[in-house]
C-alpha cells in the first residue's frame, strides 16, 4: 500500500494534471463568452449550436485517427500535435472577425482538443496504480475542475471589463503553458504497444470500444446535459434576469472539487454503483431546480448540486472503463469516454439550442433532468441485472456494477 502510494504523486503526474488544468483553461474560458461573441456578430442560438457541433465533430473525427497517430509519432510527440493545434486556433480567435470565420477555427481547436484530451488521459491511467486509480483519476480531474471553475468566470469578466481580443490573448497564454508542462515530463516513446492490434479495426471500432457500448450510452446522456449547462448558462441568467452568472461556475468548481477528494477513494473501495447512483440524483436535482431559477439564491442552489453530481459521475464512468478493459485497450477507452460526451455535447447543444429559440432557455434545464431520470434508470436496471447475474462472485459484482 505505500509503495502504491509513492507512485501516485510522482513528478510526472503533477506535471500532466497542471498541464491538462491550462489545455481545459483554454477550452473552458470559450464555453459562456463564444455564444455571446456570435450574437454580437450577428448570429442566433442555432448557431451557438453550431459552434459546439463543430468543435465535436472534428474532435470525434480525429479520434479515428488515435491509433495511427500513436504508431507513428508516439504519445508524446501525438500529444504535441495536438496541444499546438490548440494554440494555433487560440492566436487565431482574433482573427475571427465573423461567424463563419469563427466556426472555421472551431474546426482546428476541435482537431487539436480531440488529440489531446484522449492521450492526457491515455497516460495518465498508464502512470497510476490500478488499485488508486479511481483516487488517481479523481485527482487528475480536479485541474479540470479548477479550469472548469476559474476559466468560464474569467472569460466573462474579461469580456465585460475589457474586450474579446484580451480573452483571445489569455486563452492564448494558457495553452503556452499547457505545452511548457506538458514538455517537461517523462513520457516514452511508445509507437507501437497501445494501438498493435488496432490497424483493421473498422469504423465501429474507431468510434467505440464494443466492450463499453452500456457504459458509452450513459455518457451520450451525461454529455447532453453537460452541453447544455456549458452553452447556454450565461444565456439562462440573462433571460431569468440574474446578474453575475459567472458565480454559477465558482460554486460549481468548488463542489466538484470537494466531491473528487472523496468520490474517488469510494470508488476504489466499494465500486462504480456507490459512486455512480448518488452522483446521478444530485445531477437531476440540479437541472430541476437551474430549470425553475428566478433568484441568484436558487441559481446558487442548482450550482451546488450540479458541482457534486458533475464531479461524481465525471471520473466514477471514466474509471470503471479503464477498469473493463486491458493496458492495450486504455486508449480506445479513452477515446470511447472523449467521443461519447462529446457526441452527446454536439447532439445536446444543438437540439437544445432550437428547443431554446421555441421555448425559451429554462426548457434546456427541464429537458436535461428528463434525461438524467433515463440515465439513472438505466444504471439501476444494468446494476441489479448485474448482482443477479454474478451473485455467485461479489468480487466480480464489486468489480463490474
Amino acid at each position: 500500500m505505500m509503495i502504491n502510494h509513492e507512485k501516485l504523486w510522482t513528478k510526472d503526474f503533477i506535471l500532466f494534471t497542471i498541464s491538462n488544468a491550462f489545455l481545459f483553461s483554454g477550452f473552458h474560458i470559450f464555453l459562456p463568452t463564444l455564444p455571446i461573441y456570435v450574437l454580437n456578430q450577428g448570429g442566433t442560438s442555432t448557431d451557438v449550436g453550431l459552434l459546439s457541433a463543430i468543435f465535436v465533430f472534428c474532435a470525434i473525427l480525429i479520434r479515428f485517427f488515435t491509433d495511427y497517430g500513436i504508431r507513428k509519432w508516439g504519445k508524446k510527440y501525438y500529444l504535441y500535435i495536438g496541444c499546438i493545434l490548440c494554440l494555433i486556433a487560440a492566436i487565431s480567435y482574433i482573427l475571427a472577425t465573423s461567424v463563419p470565420r469563427l466556426l472555421s477555427l472551431r474546426v482546428f481547436h476541435g482537431l487539436g482538443f480531440g488529440i489531446a484530451t484522449t492521450l492526457y488521459a491515455t497516460i495518465v491511467s498508464d502512470i497510476l496504480p490500478k488499485s488508486r486509480r479511481g483516487e488517481g483519476i479523481g485527482y487528475f480531474g480536479l485541474g479540470t475542475t479548477l479550469a472548469m471553475a476559474i476559466a468560464p468566470g474569467l472569460g466573462v469578466w474579461i469580456v465585460d471589463n475589457f474586450s474579446f481580443n484580451n480573452l483571445f490573448i489569455v486563452a492564448m497564454i494558457s495553452q503556452i503553458i499547457a505545452l511548457v508542462c506538458m514538455s517537461l515530463c517523462s513520457i516514452p516513446d511508445d509507437r507501437t504497444a497501445a494501438s498493435h492490434n488496432q490497424e483493421n479495426s473498422s469504423f465501429i471500432d474507431k468510434l467505440l470500444e464494443r466492450r463499453l457500448l452500456f457504459q458509452a450510452f450513459l455518457t451520450v446522456l451525461f454529455g447532453i446535459c453537460i452541453g447544455g449547462v456549458l452553452n447556454f448558462i450565461a444565456l439562462l441568467a440573462k433571460e431569468a434576469h440574474i446578474a453575475n452568472a459567472g458565480y454559477f461556475f465558482l460554486i460549481c468548481t468548488l463542489c466538484i472539487f470537494l466531491s473528487r477528494l472523496v468520490t474517488g477513494r469510494i470508488f476504489d473501495k466499494k465500486g462504480p454503483a456507490w459512486v455512480i447512483l448518488p452522483g446521478t440524483i444530485l445531477f437531476l436535482l440540479g437541472f430541476v431546480v437551474l430549470a425553475q431559477s428566478k433568484s441568484m439564491t436558487s441559481f446558487l442552489t442548482a450550482s451546488a448540486l450540479y458541482g457534486f453530481g458533475y464531479g461524481t459521475i465525471f471520473p466514477a464512468i471514466q474509471t470503471w472503463m479503464f477498469n473493463l478493459v486491458p493496458a492495450s485497450k486504455r486508449s480506445a477507452a479513452s477515446a470511447t469516454f472523449y467521443n461519447m460526451v462529446d457526441i452527446g455535447n454536439g447532439v445536446g447543444s444543438v437540439a437544445l439550442g432550437v428547443l431554446a429559440g421555441k421555448l425559451g432557455y429554462a426548457s434546456i434545464y427541464w429537458c436535461s433532468s428528463i434525461i438524467m431520470g433515463i440515465f439513472l434508470i438505466s444504471y439501476i436496471w444494468f446494476v441489479c441485472n448485474e448482482r443477479q447475474a454474478l451473485s455467485g462472485n461479489p468480487q466480480e459484482v464489486e468489480a463490474e456494477g
